[in-house]
């Protein structure tokens, strides 16, 4: 009887590890995580990165609505604001890079992200992406509302960290392993947004790198087995790109917070500034 209840123990701790690998990793995490900093950090400030429509609905308590496509220059074309302006937002929000910072989407890992990415690119040093799981919400007991947060504004002052963003130079020095995070037909140019990729890109989807229902970034383990088939491995240096910037913030997540590489940059023009500047594309 010991023996067996033994058994299923172990067999209940693996489970709960495997389960941790999945969502806790680096910056990435769990509810119970952020729960422990919801009632114990008092320079928390948490972003829902969804759109207003949605954050209308219900929201974290205590979060600010900053949804990534306000961060563009046009909601569609991915091109960044200023930093100026993008560090105005930000304070206006009540954001400043000396605060803990959570950022968390409506779930699909793209907007926050994203967010995460620029966050840190300003100079923000201690940012989370906490993933959107009603069912972990629930067993966490995270407050939501649909009320919006009364605001009190901060300072954002912007110390540019350029290791996380590639221009267009760095992208066609070719001392980088060029990843392309959107689907495959968009990679091979036959939809009408893309006529093909950029010259030498590898093709990595960022569906890829997340699970098919939960939208839950995969394992290291997973990630790792599933990249070093691409051709890619640790010590390489690597640019991420898309259309516009979103979905390369997921693979950015991947490569540099959950693997670990060194240098990685996420091109945030991508594409679309990629094809404006009048250069070739491949199919």
């Amino acid at each position: 009887m010991m023996k067996t209840l033994r058994n299923i123990f172990l067999a209940g701790l693996v489970v709960v590890l495997y389960s941790s690998s999945l969502f806790a990793q680096g910056d990435i995490i769990t509810a119970a995580e952020f729960m422990k900093l919801y009632k114990t950090d008092k320079t928390l400030v948490i972003i829902d990165a969804s759109k207003a429509s949605d954050y209308k609905k219900s929201h974290i308590k205590k979060a600010v609505n900053i949804p990534n496509s306000d961060l563009n220059t046009n909601k569609d074309d991915g091109f960044l604001k200023t930093n100026d302006e993008l560090a105005a937002i930000f304070g206006n929000n009540g954001v400043s890079p000396d605060k803990t910072i959570v950022v968390y989407d409506g779930g699909a890992q793209k907007s926050a992200s994203r967010v995460y990415c620029i966050l840190k690119y300003l100079g923000a040093t201690n940012v989370k992406i906490l993933h959107k799981d009603m069912a972990m919400f629930k067993k966490s007991r995270v407050p939501l509302t649909p009320m919006a947060t009364k605001v009190k504004k901060a300072t954002f002052t912007v110390n540019v960290n350029t290791a996380i963003l590639a221009d267009l130079a760095e992208v066609k020095s070719g001392k980088f392993k060029l990843v392309d995070a959107r689907d495959a037909n968009e990679f091979a140019g036959t939809t009408d947004k893309s006529k093909g990729h950029i010259p030498g890109a590898i093709h990595i989807a960022y569906k890829d790198v997340v699970d098919a229902k939960t939208h839950v970034f995969k394992s290291k383990a997973q990630l790792e087995s599933f990249i070093s088939k691409k051709g890619i491995n640790p010590g390489d240096a690597v640019i991420v790109s898309c259309q516009s910037g979103k979905r390369a913030a997921v693979l950015y997540v991947v490569f540099a917070d959950i693997l670990g590489y060194e240098n990685v940059k996420m091109y945030d023009g991508s594409y679309n500034e990629w094809v404006a500047k009048g250069n070739a594309i491949d199919k």
